[in-house]
C-alpha cells in the first residue's frame, strides 16, 4: 500500500526544510512525498531545490489558497492513500507512516486519523496543547468532534467517489470536508491511539479572531449544503471541546 504525503508551502522558510526532513526521515519504503509551492517569494523555493532529491513530485505555481494547493497535491499524487503534512509540522517519529499503513492493512478502513500535538514554534518538546482524538463514533461530530485533520489519510477512491476540498469554504474546508466523508456518506474510519503530529502553534484556521467566527460561521453551512440538519449549538460545543486539550498530557 503506497501512502501519498501532500505538503502545500508558500513562504514558509523558516520551517519547510524541517518538514521535507520529517517526511525523508519516514521508515515507510513505500513513501511518495508531494510538494506543492503557491509561488513563495522567499527562500522557500531555494530550500526545496536543495533538497528536491528527496521529493518525488514538486509544483510550483499559483493557487488559491491552502485547499487549492491539497487538492492540486491529490491529483498529482500516485499513492493509494492520501495524507497531509504541513508546512509548519513535522511528524512525532519516524514510524508515523508505517503505523498508518498497518491501521490500513488491519482492517477495511476507508480513512484513518490519530492524535496531535500543539508545540511551540521554536521548542518542539513544549507542548502547548494536546488534542487526543478518541476512538471514532459518527455520533460524535454532533457534539463538536471531529479528527485532527493533519492526522486523517484517505483512500484515494474515497477522494475520487466523494470529491475532495471545496475552496469556497475557506479555513472550514477541512471541516466540510469530512462532515461530507464520514458523517453524510459514512465511510469506514480507524484511529490509531498514538500522536502523530507535532503542529507548531498559529495554524491558518487559528490564526485570528476573525478567521475563527468565519469558520465558526462555515461550519454550520458545511452540514446544510450536505443536507444534513447542523447540530444545536455547534458554533459552542465545537470550540469548547478544544479547552481540556491545555490540560490534558501524553500518557
Amino acid at each position: 500500500m503506497k501512502i501519498s504525503v501532500i505538503t502545500a508551502v508558500y513562504n514558509r522558510e523558516a520551517t519547510i526544510a524541517d518538514a521535507i526532513k520529517s517526511v525523508a526521515d519516514q521508515d515507510c519504503s513505500d513513501l511518495e512525498h508531494v510538494l506543492v509551492d503557491g509561488m513563495s517569494s522567499d527562500g522557500t523555493p531555494d530550500i526545496i531545490e536543495a533538497n528536491r532529491d528527496t521529493i518525488d513530485i514538486a509544483i510550483r505555481e499559483p493557487d488559491s489558497g491552502i485547499y487549492d494547493a491539497l487538492n492540486k497535491g491529490i491529483a498529482a499524487s500516485t499513492g493509494d492513500v492520501v495524507g497531509f503534512l504541513h508546512a509548519d509540522d513535522l511528524f512525532a517519529d519516524q514510524s508515523v507512516i508505517q503505523r498508518v499503513q498497518e491501521k490500513f492493512q488491519s482492517g477495511d478502513y476507508d480513512a484513518v486519523y490519530a492524535d496531535l500535538t500543539y508545540v511551540d514554534f521554536e521548542d518542539l518538546d513544549r507542548v502547548i496543547r494536546y488534542w487526543k482524538s478518541g476512538d471514532y463514533f459518527v455520533s460524535k461530530f454532533r457534539f463538536g468532534w471531529m479528527p485532527p485533520h493533519p492526522t486523517v489519510y484517505i483512500k484515494r477512491e474515497i477522494y475520487d467517489k466523494f470529491g475532495d476540498y471545496r475552496i469556497d469554504h475557506g479555513s472550514a474546508a477541512d471541516y466540510e470536508c469530512m462532515v461530507r466523508l464520514m458523517v453524510r456518506n459514512q465511510i469506514s474510519v480507524g484511529y490509531i491511539p498514538e500522536v502523530a503530529v507535532k503542529m507548531r502553534v498559529g495554524g491558518e484556521s487559528n490564526a485570528s479572531i476573525e478567521n475563527r467566527m468565519n469558520a465558526n460561521s462555515a461550519d454550520k453551512v458545511a452540514w446544510i449544503e450536505n443536507g444534513l440538519r447542523p447540530p444545536f449549538g455547534l458554533r459552542f460545543t465545537k470550540p469548547f471541546r478544544k479547552i481540556p486539550q491545555y490540560f490534558l498530557r501524553q500518557s
